[in-house]
């Protein structure tokens, strides 16, 4: 079979819009990352790198957190921190336009206290975008024996897009929330979402999420768990 630029152009279209990865989301093999769902991206007018659009989405993200629990999904936490005096921190990201301001945090970044973080769940605290990089987060999901990972929290374009194509390179199932994602561009978040759905992720709404993990049929409708 010869293979027209037309067929392969509509083929890659497709899965960009369409696809959808074709593993089963078992609760026993998955736990729920919340990546950086902090004061400094998710409190209102806290500070310049604010996320409006993560805290719109906040309601919907705690209420996937509490299907996860009931699930007995493991929720982790994350957090972008000031870490090992920032030797442990890319040295690029200073000369980059992400960081061109000088606020600084006041003190240690901690998850936003509307989040409702519960003290036995995890906190990560590190020094990058993506979850995965200089922190024990593969040690942690290794040794709750869970091979599927719930990426959610802000921004969809840095800290959980790196994370969920860390988590692909490392052999885990990577389930992406369209709708418990945000950025701070929301032109951003389906060109993001595209990607991922294409080559790196099973990309399904808040709603779809907990009702594969609560084993209740799947549903093709708008997405709200809050």
């Amino acid at each position: 079979m010869a293979y027209s630029e037309e067929w392969v152009t509509a083929r890659a279209r497709d899965a960009y819009a369409h696809g959808r990865a074709s593993f089963d989301v078992r609760p026993e093999r998955s736990a729920l990352l919340v990546i950086d769902m902090q004061d400094e991206f998710v409190r209102p007018g806290w500070s310049p790198y604010w996320v409006p659009a993560a805290t719109r989405m906040a309601p919907r993200l705690r209420g996937l957190v509490e299907a996860c629990r009931i699930a007995s999904v493991p929720v982790i936490w994350t957090i972008f921190d000031d870490t090992h005096l920032g030797l442990d921190r890319p040295h690029a990201l200073r000369h980059l336009p992400h960081a061109d301001t000088d606020w600084r945090r006041p003190g240690p970044a901690d998850v936003w206290d509307e989040m409702g973080r519960r003290p036995d769940e995890v906190v990560i605290r590190k020094p990058s975008y993506g979850a995965f990089y200089d922190t024990p987060l593969d040690t942690i999901c290794r040794n709750l024996g869970r091979d599927t990972v719930v990426v959610t929290g802000t921004l969809t374009n840095y800290c959980c897009g790196t994370t969920a194509r860390q988590a692909y390179e490392r052999g885990y199932k990577v389930v992406f929330g369209a709708d418990v994602t945000a950025t701070d561009d929301e032109s951003r978040q389906e060109p993001e979402l595209a990607v991922l759905r294409k080559g790196f992720a099973l990309v399904l709404t808040a709603e779809e999420i907990a009702d594969r993990l609560n084993g209740r049929p799947r549903s093709s409708g708008p997405a709200d768990v809050s």
